[in-house]
């Protein structure tokens, strides 16, 4: 059965999970619920040297991004995947993921900013990130959030612990080096994949202990 997955992209460091979870998912076929904050948009562009607009949205550049250190094959959208990607913007409360009554599978937050991290744990939602990630805990759903900070606040633990308290899965971007690392894809992808294991979407990314 195919997912629908909410995916958010705010403004922590690590926006190449955010592309390659993007591929990965619409490659499964996934219903895929875009938004991005503006922060993610900044760093988006410090980090990939792509331009974002938030008022006319192409997801092309996003999910075709290829690095200059990648081994991997370029990634081409197609017309069908493109069907299957629905952007919000972060102002449009409107939505259907706002709302609860709009079935999801699950939602993650990739990369999580320690601002999104602090709005969501407080139900402060100023955005509609935090608005859908507050819809997915009240509604008993998956939430899953990809903090990528170093070293971490005392804040920022309680926070975690406070959303992981309320059936948030906190899944800090913390590449392993136990399955075979042989470049850099292999530690974006062994993130990648524990992601999309949690959201319920099949994927062979890594190679599991013990095969």
């Amino acid at each position: 059965m195919k997912k629908r997955i909410v995916l958010a992209i705010t403004g922590a460091s690590g926006a190449i999970y955010a592309t390659r979870l993007m591929a990965a998912l619409l490659d499964a076929e996934a219903e895929l619920h875009l938004t991005i904050s503006p922060s993610g948009v900044a760093v988006i562009k410090q980090e990939l040297g792509l331009e974002v607009s938030l008022t006319t949205f192409d997801p092309r550049p996003l999910v075709e991004y290829q690095p200059p250190w990648s081994k991997r094959s370029p990634y081409e959208l197609s017309d069908q995947a493109i069907a299957r990607l629905h952007y919000h913007h972060h102002q449009d409360y409107m939505t259907p993921i706002a709302s609860g009554s709009f079935l999801t599978d699950a939602m993650i937050v990739c990369p999580c900013s320690g601002s999104t991290l602090a709005g969501i744990a407080r139900a402060a939602s100023s955005n509609l990130i935090q608005r859908a990630a507050e819809v997915h805990l009240k509604e008993h759903r998956k939430l899953i959030m990809v903090p990528r900070e170093t070293p971490l606040s005392v804040f920022a633990l309680e926070n975690m612990h406070r959303l992981a308290a309320a059936g948030a899965i906190m899944l800090p971007a913390m590449p392993g080096w136990y399955h075979g690392v042989e470049d850099l894809d292999s530690l974006v992808d062994f993130i990648v994949g524990r992601i999309l294991d949690q959201a319920g979407v099949g994927n062979a990314m890594i190679r599991r202990w013990g095969e």
